[in-house]
């Protein structure tokens, strides 16, 4: 607790660059939350992410280091973006990446640090990443059973994620997000013991409705498995949800209690009930380019600022341009809708 308060203090002491003009697009959306995809490569393959062969990652020396990554950052904050979340590919394959979180933990005005994993690396690093000053975690986790595991990730490894989950919480987080996709045909048989398992150990559960991004593009309609599905599955069981108080107005998730008070549910619905309109995120692929959107089919270069001599100035005047050049919504569903060329993987989940 001390040691807490200290690192508390010394952060709050520690000189701000003075807060500059924030980055609001042409809807009045104010963005302050960064998603920096740290590799594109990963340990397993699941099909609505990546191909199952001939996958080409990108080159090590096309991936921006950590000390780019952190000075893009520090470039950032005094625009407003103090929520950051640490993505891949899987992030845990890049080596020594409590590094990289105890640099961007020190960055002044960085509030908060997220990482989403797969879970598969998470048992051997988790107490480093919580030293290093991590302090929220999202964990996939599609199902219980290891058969349907393995049709979605076409490798073995579901023992290795639940030893995950248990290091995380004996390395003392208490923000554990368990992210199940969901998939019309293939999970809905997954969605009471995933919540029964949230439910025991005291985690928060979210369900995803599963987007156009796998890299095969073989996404179609028919595979939606909406959160409105997966809500009247789980009040069957266990009776009517309450609306739990919407602590961010721009987080995806619409989030239950449940009514014996054991635990909370949530539901990401981007395609049946899309959230655009609230939408604060930027994205930073692992080779440095910035992206407004997911669904993108523009990027901004961030890595040739970062290389070619630019300046912070130069950095924030890109990130603005991306912003400013925000659509209102992703489109999916609309007549006019095309599924990225990149992947998940590729982008940054």
């Amino acid at each position: 607790m001390l040691n807490t308060m200290l690192d508390e203090l010394d952060h709050a002491l520690t000189p701000v660059t003075p807060p500059m003009p924030p980055l609001v697009d042409g809807f009045g959306r104010r963005h302050t939350n960064l998603r920096i995809s740290v590799t594109d490569r990963c340990n397993i393959r699941c099909f609505y992410c990546m191909p199952a062969e001939g996958v080409v990652f990108r080159p090590r020396e096309e991936l921006l280091t950590f000390e780019e990554i952190e000075r893009f950052v520090r470039a950032l904050v005094p625009l407003g973006i103090d929520k950051l979340r640490l993505t891949g590919g899987e992030p845990l394959v890049r080596t020594d990446l409590p590094t990289l979180v105890e640099l961007l933990a020190a960055v002044p005005g960085v509030r908060d640090i997220a990482l989403t994993t797969n879970g598969m690396l998470l048992d051997s690093q988790a107490a480093a990443l919580k030293q290093a000053g991590l302090r929220r975690l999202n964990i996939s986790l599609d199902t219980l059973r290891e058969e349907v595991f393995e049709r979605i990730t076409r490798r073995q490894g579901l023992d290795r994620v639940l030893a995950g989950i248990a290091a995380a919480q004996d390395a003392g987080f208490e923000e554990i997000r368990l992210n199940a996709v969901a998939i019309r045909g293939l999970t809905e048989e997954e969605i009471i013991p995933l919540a029964e398992f949230a439910r025991e150990r005291k985690l928060e559960l979210r369900f995803i409705e599963f987007m156009p991004l796998d890299a095969e593009h073989h996404w179609s309609n028919d595979q939606l498995l909406t959160g409105a599905d997966i809500r009247r599955v789980v009040e069957s069981r266990w009776g009517p949800l309450i609306p739990a108080p919407r602590s961010n107005p721009s987080q995806p998730a619409v989030d239950f209690q449940f009514a014996d008070g054991r635990g909370s549910i949530g539901f990401i619905n981007p395609v049946s009930e899309p959230f655009c309109g609230d939408c604060n995120r930027l994205r930073l692929t692992a080779e440095g380019q910035v992206r407004n959107c997911l669904f993108s089919t523009v990027e901004w270069d961030a890595r040739r600022v970062l290389r070619e001599g630019g300046s912070d100035d130069d950095l924030r005047a890109l990130v603005r341009e991306s912003v400013a050049a925000k659509a209102a919504a992703h489109g999916i569903g609309q007549s006019d809708f095309h599924q990225p060329e990149r992947a998940m993987y590729q982008i940054g989940g």
